[in-house]
């Protein structure tokens, strides 16, 4: 995120919107390039230890051919959608270092299904790392979009070569052998996994495209300067979530435990969001501190659709764990129809809206979108299910965070304080709301003290 902030603070709005419409053209595309066989990877290597010799000799041609046929496929689209000359080149590189960075991905599987996480953890942050050293290394003698998208493409390869080395002297030298028997059925088995990732990937990136096309690369740069606060706070969900995925899924014959599992989890999502979304809400314009560059009107508009975004946020704080419910209860075709029917909806909308208002009818676009999905993962929760919807949470978590956006307005319209230190008290005055919602309990907290332990 410091380094994407930098680069469209020193490349201009228009510059880095274009870059990012062309990275979510490649996310989108992508999709081809792994058809769900890194996952797919992973269950059979930790399963199977005689996997990764008799099978994974005939996945590692396979996964780089069609790291081929989907370069060709974004040079297809990206054709039709209206690129030509430096632009398609461009796409070249961008979805070139994207579909390097996810074959590096997949040799990292084998690394996963070892339980070797700590080498994992590491290797995860090396092309990133990388790209921020020449980030920096690149800003004296002048940052420009070609040096940026060079070094982009050089890290992400430099990384998959780095990983093909390690797998092999972990895991000793694997000779591609091709069998189509093999490949025919590792891409059977992985094909649901496939169809996920390309609807929540059109479902994520479709509006980056579609503004660069209808409105401008520089509308496209001011949404890209909000949405990437939103992806950082969402990765707090995306990493609670598959915790709850797992519980679910152990439980998924048992309504009570669900209600149990799904009320607690409720709380565990949904009550650092809110103090984000509101903190966002009166104070995000400090956000943009990295953009010296940009004018007051340009930053104001960022902060608009930030501030629309993060609405965003707070509705899938309180409804996103009703999907992971779904999906982890064998009801994976309904949500697959509900994301497509969001696309749908988002498309449409985008039409209409996108040429004449721009960053502004993206972020309100998604919202939209974000309130009609939400509302059918409910009806879909109370019909097919059985679980017992939590309104008494939902509505003290609701009536908590109108408490303390009520609280900061106050404090905004009496005092004048720092911005850290506003935030500080209002954390300490969350507390004290969370407590007397009844949302946490003093019991609660207790039993998280040293020797106390949690009482079944």
């Amino acid at each position: 995120m410091v380094v994407e902030n930098l680069v469209q603070d020193r490349l201009g709005h228009a510059t880095f919107g274009l870059i990012t419409a062309l990275s979510a053209l490649t996310l989108v595309v992508a999709a081809l390039s792994d058809l769900g066989l890194t996952p797919y990877t992973v269950k059979r290597v930790a399963a199977e230890p005689g996997f990764l010799q008799e099978t994974f000799p005939t996945l590692l041609p396979l996964r780089g051919w069609l790291n081929a046929v989907a370069l060709a496929a974004m040079l297809g689209v990206g054709w039709v959608l209206g690129y030509r000359g430096a632009e398609l080149a461009l796409l070249v590189a961008v979805g070139g270092a994207l579909l390097l960075t996810q074959y590096g991905q997949f040799l990292r599987g084998t690394l996963q299904a070892h339980q070797k996480f700590n080498t994992d953890a590491v290797l995860s942050v090396v092309e990133k790392l990388l790209l921020l050293l020449v980030v920096v290394a690149l800003l004296p003698i002048g940052l420009t979009l070609h040096n940026y998208v060079g070094a982009r493409l050089g890290a992400a390869a430099f990384t998959a070569v780095l990983l093909y080395g390690l797998m092999t002297r972990l895991f000793g030298r694997i000779r591609y052998r091709w069998r189509w028997p093999q490949a025919r059925s590792a891409l059977s088995a992985s094909l649901p996994f496939a169809m996920m990732t390309l609807l929540y990937g059109m479902n994520e990136r479709i509006d980056m495209v579609m503004l660069e096309r209808l409105a401008s690369p520089t509308e496209a740069g001011y949404y890209a300067g909000a949405y990437r606060w939103v992806d950082a706070v969402m990765m707090y969900a995306w990493t609670v979530l598959p915790l709850f995925f797992a519980k679910f899924a152990s439980v998924q014959h048992e309504a009570r435990q669900q209600r149990k599992l799904l009320w607690f989890g409720q709380r565990v999502l949904t009550l650092p969001l809110l103090f984000v979304v509101a903190f966002v809400l009166f104070r995000g314009e400090v956000l943009f501190w990295q953009f010296s560059h940009s004018t007051a009107g340009e930053l104001a508009r960022m902060s608009t659709c930030l501030k629309i975004l993060f609405v965003n946020v707070l509705v899938h704080a309180f409804f996103a764990i009703y999907s992971t419910l779904l999906t982890s209860t064998t009801h994976e075709r309904a949500v697959s129809w509900v994301v497509a029917g969001s696309i749908a909806l988002n498309v449409g909308l985008n039409l209409v809206l996108l040429p004449r208002y721009g960053a502004v009818a993206a972020s309100l676009n998604t919202l939209a979108c974000a309130v009609a999905v939400s509302g059918a993962y409910l009806v879909l929760v109370a019909r097919r299910t059985g679980v017992v919807l939590p309104w008494r949470i939902l509505s003290r978590l609701l009536l908590a965070f109108g408490m303390l956006c009520g609280a900061w307005y106050v404090l905004r319209t009496g005092l004048y304080l720092s911005w850290w230190l506003e935030a500080g008290l209002m954390a300490l005055v969350y507390g004290l709301i969370v407590l007397g919602t009844g949302l946490v309990q003093k019991k609660e907290i207790q039993q998280l003290r040293p020797g106390k332990g949690i009482k079944n």
